[in-house]
């Protein structure tokens, strides 16, 4: 019997995914294990491959379909065989239903939200199936229509690539999935969660002269970075709340610490995640933020490997940046921005010497319906205490 294959969940946050490039053709035979297609999802580009033998019968989405999830993009069954299925939607109908709309859950959502009329619109998803982009160019058109009836002003000439104007030639450059999604999370975050920041500066001569220590005993010494996220993984188990997230109206919290680490990749920002860091030592935690940060560079990061953090560190320390405000991915409670490590001024122990500290900057943005300030404050003084002294976090 003929195998639908359908758009698969390659991410907690995945709703559509679009197909970048089919591995293979109808009529080609395929085991358990040959790569089918290369998925664009909300965070990475991902190979998926076939759960079964057989051969390919058709392939329902073409290069280019953004396709929800759990909608069927081929078939695989035995040569020559018939492909029988449900209604587009993946229900079985009892009776027929007059006038129905294909279009995905997301489409259908968005249209909603949109006042856009599924009906009105032309759906260029698998066997006619409306799809978010349909949705969206319907309510922009809208929009122009709108503008058009009632002009405010004379309108503007249309630009195009390559189009000039006042501010010289203009160049669009239109925003990969994964952009796209990046942008529209962090807007949501901003508009959604009501935070605050907290700020705070850390010696940090013990960390740097620990590490010293380690440069001749290993050929991969932990980076500053790995100390940090060994200390704030170890800080987070002592405050379950800023290890929780804000969903529906209640607070989670979780029995593991997973850290994700903000890595910066061709003009997106992705966010690899160091399961049970706090478990981990200061040297295993670098070695996966070592490995993570490769693939997420060259591609091959797992749609797991982004999945599943509880907290997030972002440190643009290596650029020379004292300190900055991160946007909190949500629904997680908080993230730490951590700015570059360098030598400040820092008035001594005997309260009247002033002398130069290697110190960094950190800002604790917190989502104040999980944290309040004085729940913050404490967690940013426990993590100051363990950087103070690091020879516990190489264990």
């Amino acid at each position: 019997m003929a195998v639908e294959i359908v758009m698969p969940r390659l991410s907690d946050s995945m709703e559509e995914g679009t197909i970048v490039r089919w591995l293979v053709a109808a009529g080609d035979a395929v085991a358990a294990g040959t790569p089918l297609v290369e998925v664009e999802t909300d965070k990475a580009i991902v190979t998926y491959e076939s759960d079964c033998d057989g051969t390919v019968l058709e392939l329902t989405a073409a290069e280019g379909d953004s396709v929800a999830v759990g909608v069927a993009i081929a078939a695989i069954g035995e040569a020559g065989e018939r492909v029988e299925r449900s209604d587009a939607d993946g229900a079985v109908e009892t009776a027929p239903a007059p006038q129905r709309i294909k279009a995905s859950p997301l489409a259908r959502r968005v249209a909603l939200s949109l006042g856009v009329d599924l009906a009105t619109l032309a759906g260029s998803g698998p066997h006619g199936r409306v799809i978010r982009a349909d949705v969206e160019r319907g309510a922009a058109a809208g929009a122009a229509r709108a503008g058009a009836a009632v002009p405010a002003k004379p309108a503007a000439p249309e630009t195009t690539n390559g189009a000039r104007d006042d501010r010289g030639t203009v160049t669009v450059h239109r925003l990969t999935r994964l952009q796209q999604t990046v942008a529209r999370r962090m807007s949501e975050s901003r508009a959604a969660v009501p935070d605050f920041e907290l700020r705070n500066e850390f010696d940090m001569s013990a960390v740097v002269a620990l590490r010293e220590q380690l440069l001749g005993a290993t050929d991969h010494p932990p980076s500053y970075n790995d100390f940090i996220v060994k200390a704030v993984a170890l800080a987070l188990r002592e405050f379950p709340r800023v290890n929780g997230s804000y969903r529906d109206g209640a607070l989670e919290t979780y029995d593991r610490v997973n850290v994700g680490i903000a890595v910066a990749a061709d003009d997106a920002l992705v966010v690899p995640t160091i399961f049970d860091a706090d478990t981990k030592s200061v040297g295993a935690i670098g070695a996966s933020a070592r490995a993570l940060a490769a693939k997420v560079r060259d591609g091959t990061i797992a749609p797991a490997e982004l999945s599943g953090s509880t907290f997030s560190v972002s440190n643009l320390g290596m650029y020379g940046v004292d300190s900055f405000s991160a946007v909190i991915d949500a629904p997680q409670a908080a993230i730490l921005a951590v700015g570059a490590l360098k030598p400040r001024p820092v008035v001594a122990e005997d309260g009247v010497t002033v002398v130069a500290r290697p110190t960094i900057q950190v800002s604790l943005a917190c989502d104040h319906r999980i944290i309040y300030g004085a729940d913050g404050a404490r967690f940013l003084q426990r993590l100051g205490e363990l950087l103070a002294r690091p020879s516990a976090l190489l264990l």
